[in-house]
């Protein structure tokens, strides 16, 4: 995951520092003239590269639920920005007659941009910072509303279902009890309640917090949901022989990639007599996922949990 790791990145100042931007982007454009959608547009690192490779009547489709992902955006006749979460993206080719495009490309998680803006409400360093989270923070509940409101019932279940915590309701419990004197308001006091349930180790404390805000952060977000939609538009949007690259960072994005890469072509009875097993709706491009080499995960250690899968529609 890309959560709390706090290493300089070299391109400081930046947005967001891509990852496996010019792999990525290498085995999705297979045609320089066609359409593509980078579904997660964020600084535009990979919106850059790809546009580099498209020819003049090549175009570009660039999604971000994120208002402050706009001024990002390249002035080039070739590319489009659309304000909304990459789930509708099917609906938003319908809106500009766009039936099928050639290549979607999703790095998913979280920008840099949001770990490393404090009002964003993502990261554990800013004690006095409001757990927000919210990739769009003028739509949906904050974390804090999430922690403050919900059910203890509620608040176990996603702490096991997202961040795959076995002490999940051990950690609920102690919310709801905290939360009764006082709200919780602060990273510093989400963090206090959480204290007795952390490893005494920092590196060990880190991996378990960055857990716990995962959990949350994919519950406010229902990043998991936009995932599933995006992946069931692709069958569509994709026409035989175009090409889908999505770079998740943990294992819930990643197991839900594989297994819908699994997926058979529906065929009826008489075509499983005549033809045997059903082929696949999509066959890798790359058997096993490629990561980041020495020189990246030196140059940007957000990079280390990533895992690039490309697929080819058949």
């Amino acid at each position: 995951m890309k959560e709390e790791l706090h290493t300089p990145q070299t391109e400081a100042g930046c947005y967001h520092v891509p990852v496996l931007r010019e792999r990525s982007v290498e085995l999705l454009v297979t045609d320089p003239d066609g359409i593509y959608i980078d579904a997660t547009f964020g600084g535009g690192g990979h919106t850059r590269c790809i546009l580099e490779q498209l020819s003049a009547q090549g175009h570009l489709y660039g999604f971000d639920q994120d208002p402050d992902a706009a001024a990002n955006a390249p002035e080039d006749e070739r590319f489009t920005f659309i304000a909304s979460n990459f789930r509708y993206a099917a609906h938003w080719m319908e809106y500009y007659g766009v039936s099928q495009v050639q290549g979607i490309l999703a790095d998913l998680g979280v920008s840099s941009h949001h770990f490393d803006t404090p009002e964003r409400g993502f990261s554990f360093r800013f004690e006095e910072a409001l757990p927000d989270m919210r990739m769009n923070p003028r739509a949906g509940i904050s974390a804090a509303e999430l922690i403050n409101s919900a059910a203890e019932s509620e608040l176990a279940d996603i702490l096991y279902q997202y961040g795959e915590l076995h002490d999940a309701r051990q950690i609920a419990a102690a919310l709801v009890k905290a939360r009764t004197d006082m709200p919780i308001r602060s990273m510093e006091k989400l963090v206090a309640c959480l204290q007795p349930y952390l490893p005494h180790a920092s590196e060990q404390r880190r991996n378990k917090l960055s857990r716990i805000f995962q959990a949350f952060r994919i519950e406010i977000n229902d990043e998991l949901g936009a995932l599933k939609a995006l992946l069931t538009a692709s069958e569509e949007l994709l026409p035989v022989g175009g090409r889908i690259a999505i770079l998740t960072y943990h294992s819930l994005e990643d197991r839900i990639v594989k297994q819908w890469l699994k997926q058979e072509v529906t065929i009826t009875k008489q075509q499983a007599m005549l033809y045997g097993a059903a082929p696949r709706l999509f066959k890798a491009v790359n058997n096993k996922p490629i990561t980041a080499g020495a020189d990246e995960l030196a140059r940007n250690s957000r990079s280390r949990s990533a895992k690039l899968r490309v697929a080819e529609r058949q």
